[in-house]
């Protein structure tokens, strides 16, 4: 019998691993419950959609997210070249338009013809499982935060333990022609990038306040019942910030450093931002504000912004329930699930946070599927690259309350104390090139 691997989930750990599986030969199943099934954060029925933001992060090298992109490109990754297709201005950031970003990577997928798509939910772990182990190969689960009920009690029977949660939500998007272009102005943070690639809406002290104040009485939408208020700390709703105190935000999303109100020649107390969503320049998001509020409270208090008092919502922010496995109980380094080890776990299942972690993940999901479906041992990425780096971090059974995490220089335990910040950079970097030469003994595939 043909080995063919099956893929759960088409986000962009399963679409990044379903490519990179059939880039070495392997034929794969991918299934994808949308249209057949929706969630709470998806709105359409694109494989790969960017559900939370259009930003890939930064592309500086010398920093954590434009490292990890490096080697990403390094070994391949389908969706960065994708999203490097369709970037649209953000400063020193990769920002695409999402809804080529999301299109191009169906068209790939479709056009595949190692790669069957199946446009149903897939409700039945066990039966994959069983199918795999006779035909010798495994699956990849990369069902995401947000995986359906079903298959989420049936990977808890496997573990024998349920896994963790955390809220999470989006932020709003805009129409850019309903902007106020006498008061909102255009400018990167220190002129980044092209130096003009976001717009900013200047506040002064009384008008912040104000915004603050209303941000604090607001009404916000439901959780599921029986559950606590957790949040990833890494991305607050922006009326968590408020309630942090009084300079939270102005330290956060509405930091005004590096920027000059034209109007006024000197910086503004406080600066929302606005970010390309599409490269028409119709639509623009609202950086760093997600949000639990209600619809109708979105309208009346984001318009209380200067520069937005006429703003019509394309898009209004949402949150939702984010679920995640105990990774250093339940995963091995390699990403298989220690309870059945030819399950993969790739994605935000794995605790490991952002849109870099969910490719980074789903393609080494993908090499080591190829490699058990090839009778090959599953690998760890070498130690100072930065999957290596990320996978051992999510595998220490030092931590006690696993929470998520994006990739940070901070998880190079090995790092001596004595180093300037700049001098860890290098050598960060320095070790992640090193190991680059055996990424790609372990990645490529014999003939």
């Amino acid at each position: 019998m043909a080995r063919r691997v099956t893929v759960i989930g088409g986000g962009l750990a399963g679409s990044e691993a379903a490519l990179q599986l059939a880039a070495r030969g392997v034929a794969v199943t991918l299934w994808e419950q949308r249209p057949q099934e929706t969630t709470a954060a998806h709105t359409t029925d694109l494989l790969a959609e960017l559900v939370c933001s259009n930003s890939f992060k930064s592309t500086d090298p010398a920093r954590a997210p434009g490292l990890l992109k490096e080697e990403l490109c390094q070994l391949g990754s389908r969706l960065l070249a994708a999203a490097a297709e369709h970037q649209v201005p953000g400063g020193a950031a990769l920002c695409v338009d999402r809804q080529r970003f999301s299109t191009a990577v169906t068209k790939e997928i479709e056009a595949q013809p190692l790669i069957e798509l199946k446009r149903e939910q897939c409700t039945d772990l066990a039966g994959v499982l069983a199918q795999g182990a006779e035909q010798g190969t495994p699956a990849i689960l990369a069902t995401g935060p947000l995986t359906a009920d079903p298959l989420w009690s049936q990977l808890g029977e496997l573990m024998g333990s349920t896994g963790c949660y955390f809220y999470d939500a989006t932020a709003p998007i805009i129409a850019a022609d309903s902007i106020d272009s006498s008061i909102v102005f255009a400018q990167s943070r220190y002129d980044k990038g092209a130096g003009s690639d976001y717009l900013n809406c200047p506040l002064d002290a009384p008008q912040y306040a104000s915004f603050r104040a209303a941000l604090l009485e607001t009404e916000v939408s439901s959780l599921s019942a029986g559950d606590d208020y957790r949040l990833f700390e890494g991305c607050l709703p922006i009326e968590e910030l408020a309630r942090r105190g009084e300079d939270a935000m102005r330290y956060g999303p509405l930091k005004p450093k590096g920027l000059t109100d034209p109007r006024t020649a000197a910086p503004p107390y406080a600066a929302g931002q606005l970010r390309w969503e599409d490269t028409l320049r119709r639509a623009l998001s609202l950086v760093g504000f997600q949000t639990r509020l209600r619809t109708g409270e979105q309208e009346r208090v984001f318009r209380q912004i200067p520069g937005l008092g006429s703003a019509h919502f394309l898009r209004y922010g949402r949150m939702h329930r984010n679920s995640y496995l105990n990774a250093p109980r339940a995963l091995l380094p390699t990403l298989q699930l220690k309870a059945a080890l030819r399950l993969i776990i790739a994605g935000q299942l794995t605790g490991l946070e952002g849109y870099l972690a969910a490719i980074a993940t789903g393609l080494w999901a993908g090499v080591n599927a190829a490699r058990l479906a090839r009778g090959q041992a599953a690998a760890v990425p070498p130690e100072g690259s930065c999957l290596g780096t990320m996978l051992r971090y999510m595998n220490n059974p030092l931590h006690e309350d696993y929470a998520p995490t994006a990739f940070q220089f901070g998880m190079h335990t090995w790092l001596p104390d004595h180093l300037k910040k700049s001098q860890k950079r290098a050598l960060i970097r320095q070790r992640a090139v090193e190991s680059w030469p055996r990424m790609h003994e372990i990645t490529s595939m014999p003939d």
